[in-house]
């Protein structure tokens, strides 16, 4: 495996967390607030590029790559959000951390909800971006656009074959006129295996949406401080509705315009703004 990319004020480590050897992303003071970064598929810790440099001034940072992606260990299971939550937890136990704020995106929000429901006594405020949350509705068309591509991904022969060019193509998508680089496109692409693709899609449709079907969050409240932002544009979040959500009066969705899906590099500013206006 590669080694992860440089990045101006950043230190790389390996924790032994859970029983899972997880890669951190690390920058600025250990005793500032700490900040944990989380980001979504099919990415890694360097989707977080244009935020960490400026976040350090005043955070503790600690960007960690998800099981299976970046450069965290890769197990043949455990790809159920519930377990990638718990992973995340037992990281903040390594790393003596009583209580942080999380900033999530994609998959990573999600788990940030998962988290935050297990255990809110550990999380100050929580930012989410680009996924709906776990007390949306199901808009039909939210559920034609998942499984147009979570469907075939998470297929045990096609699921493999497919899942590299196809997450070259949705890396890019709705991007507009401010592609990803090359560069980045391959790097994101090499450190997200298609074992690790077909897992997190596969035990998304047969476990995680199933529960939620069936009514796992209706009697749930989400007691941490959260803002979610959805991009207009986005077809993951599309229906999205501004505004206080029903029954969840600590959860605040933002509609985000001129953007789509991926907000922590196209909008890093609303990133900083949330962190620096505790």
């Amino acid at each position: 495996m590669s080694s992860p990319p440089e990045l101006p004020g950043v230190r790389h480590d390996y924790i032994d967390a859970g029983g899972l050897r997880t890669h951190v992303a690390l920058a600025g003071p250990e005793d500032a607030p700490p900040l944990l970064l989380v980001h979504g598929w099919p990415q890694h810790w360097w989707c977080w590029r244009h935020v960490i440099g400026p976040l350090a001034a005043t955070h503790r940072v600690i960007a960690a790559d998800l099981r299976g992606h970046g450069w965290t260990e890769r197990p043949a299971s455990g790809y159920d959000k519930d377990q990638l939550a718990r992973d995340l937890l037992a990281l903040l136990e390594v790393l003596g951390l009583e209580r942080v704020a999380w900033v999530g995106h994609d998959w990573g929000a999600y788990t940030g909800f998962l988290a935050a429901l297990q255990a809110p006594e550990r999380f100050e405020r929580m930012l989410t971006m680009s996924i709906p949350h776990p007390w949306s509705g199901r808009d039909p068309r939210f559920l034609a656009v998942f499984l147009a591509y979570q469907g075939p991904l998470s297929l045990p022969v096609v699921g493999p074959r497919v899942a590299n060019p196809l997450l070259r193509r949705l890396l890019q998508s709705g991007r507009g006129d401010d592609p990803l680089s090359r560069e980045d496109v391959e790097l994101f692409a090499r450190q997200t295996p298609a074992s690790t693709t077909v897992q997190m899609y596969r035990s998304f449709l047969t476990q995680d949406l199933p529960a939620a079907a069936r009514g796992r969050f209706a009697g749930r409240r989400l007691e941490v401080p959260t803002r979610l932002l959805a991009g207009a544009k986005d077809l993951v979040t599309i229906g999205a509705v501004a505004g206080p959500v029903p029954r969840q009066p600590h959860l605040t969705l933002e509609i985000v315009p001129g953007v789509a899906h991926w907000i922590p590099e196209q909008r890093p500013d609303l990133v900083l703004q949330w962190a620096q206006n505790a």
